[in-house]
């Protein structure tokens, strides 16, 4: 199970509510909620078979659905986690065109797509925040920079491999949760408007997803 992208607005509405599990009249409709859940896969689906075409072909038609589906949202993410407008929209256009660069590197045994676009997106934040730290030419030092200690970098990425691995291992509902809050930056608060469910069972499952993490990593 990957990511799943429902518009809170969407889920708000009453009969999904109830189709998905939220309590509404005493009822739920476990149809509807199939319903629901296999259209959001399928989304998931286009997206990985989307990233496909254009490590394959440079599919231009691919490219701008994918466009279309993140741009708003990859901004919205960046806009509500504190960054400004214009810094926004410089980061949406550099994720997009990673994407368009890179969609080789995407592995969907890894992670979804849109998750391994928010974390672009995230990467991205980071590196536009450093370079406006960055110190001006004539306070830079002199002399040969260091090369990175390899080994250093080998053991970074066994370790963000294993990351992901656990990450791919935890149980459905914990792992939905835990990208909601961590890959997309969302609240508690509004991973409840958005899914339905009570505070304390999100704070719960992400504890249990965490602890989980801690004692795969050990």
């Amino acid at each position: 199970m990957m990511l799943v992208e429902i518009q809170p607005t969407l889920y708000q509405s009453s009969p999904l509510r109830k189709a998905c599990g939220t309590r509404h009249s005493g009822e739920t409709s476990s149809n509807e909620c199939r319903s629901v859940v296999k259209k959001a896969r399928n989304e998931i689906e286009t997206w990985a078979r989307d990233l496909e075409l254009i490590k394959v072909k440079q599919d231009v038609k691919a490219f701008e659905r994918l466009f279309n589906s993140f741009a708003p949202k990859i901004k919205g993410f960046l806009m509500k986690s504190g960054t400004d407008n214009a810094m926004a929209e410089e980061c949406v256009q550099e994720v997009m065109s990673t994407i368009w660069n890179k969609a080789h590197l995407f592995d969907p045994s890894r992670a979804s797509a849109s998750t391994w676009i928010f974390t672009i997106a995230r990467n991205k934040k980071i590196d536009a925040i450093r370079k406006q730290k960055r110190p001006e030419p004539e306070d830079l030092g002199w002399g040969p920079e260091h090369e990175p200690d390899q080994e250093a970098v080998i053991g970074l990425q066994q370790e963000t491999a294993r990351l992901g691995q656990a990450i791919q291992n935890l149980p459905e509902k914990q792992r939905f949760l835990l990208e909601r809050a961590y890959f997309s930056d969302m609240s508690h608060s509004e991973i409840a408007a958005e899914t339905g469910l009570p505070l304390g069972t999100i704070k719960s499952r992400i504890r249990l997803a965490l602890d989980r993490l801690r004692h795969s990593m050990k």
